[in-house]
């Protein structure tokens, strides 16, 4: 069970399918979310810069202080473009990056940095239909999710993050039938994220053999307990 922070302009908020003009704030003091999330039992982390995933100014010096002091693992996501950020990130002090437009848009480069830094990095497989989404969700790759998938299989990633965009923020449970497809595709690990809205869907994702389950909105409304989420996935 994976608590996710998302950053935009500072404060800890939640999107509606990916539209940043739909945007539900929920604290202006994002350590104090993370410190809260380990309190309850949170051993990682999925912080997301929305800013810096479209190329906007980024939250990097809010992002560091949770690496620094949150207490848990912290996987940084948004805005990692190059090797370079990847490896800025790490040296930081983070415990994985996700990568996602730099996979779909350059599978071949992303392939090194996998294999540079084994277990280490993540790949963000964001979806609208069968498209894969990169710069924040508002841009399509142009890149088949087969395609991805073939360039990164013999890599060493540390996980997929499979994300149905129309499904994330909107609590009307996940895209099992395309988390289902992924991992029939793949040896990777695939995290569930998106749409999660009950400790049924925590339940189903669990026995369906998922790696994980990112919680967001239903945590930060309480449909869902991080403790009870913890307990069941255990």
């Amino acid at each position: 069970m994976i608590p996710a922070i998302d950053l935009l302009g500072g404060r800890c908020v939640r999107l509606l399918r990916g539209d940043f003009g739909k945007a539900t704030e929920y604290s202006d003091d994002p350590l104090l979310v993370a410190r809260q999330l380990v309190n309850d039992g949170a051993r990682r982390i999925h912080v997301v810069d929305l800013d810096a995933a479209r190329d906007a100014p980024d939250n990097r010096a809010v992002v560091e202080l949770i690496v620094r002091e949150a207490g848990a693992s912290i996987e940084v996501a948004g805005g990692v473009r190059s090797e370079n950020d990847a490896r800025g990130w790490l040296d930081t002090g983070a415990a994985f990056v996700v990568i996602g437009t730099m996979a779909a848009e350059d599978p071949e480069a992303a392939a090194v940095l996998v294999r540079g830094q084994p277990e280490r990095i993540c790949v963000a497989l964001d979806m609208r239909g069968d498209t894969v989404s990169t710069h924040g969700w508002e841009q399509g790759a142009g890149q088949s999710l087969d395609g991805l998938l073939a360039m990164l299989e013999d890599a060493p990633v540390e996980r997929y993050i499979y994300t149905d965009i129309n499904r994330d923020g909107t609590m009307q449970g996940p895209n099992f039938d395309g988390l289902s497809s992924l991992m029939a595709r793949t040896k990777h690990p695939v995290v569930l994220s998106g749409g999660v809205s009950s400790m049924d869907d925590v339940r189903r994702a669990n026995a369906m053999g998922a790696a994980g389950v990112i919680l967001g909105r239903a945590l930060y409304e309480r449909k869902i307990s991080l403790r009870e989420a913890l307990a069941a996935a255990s």
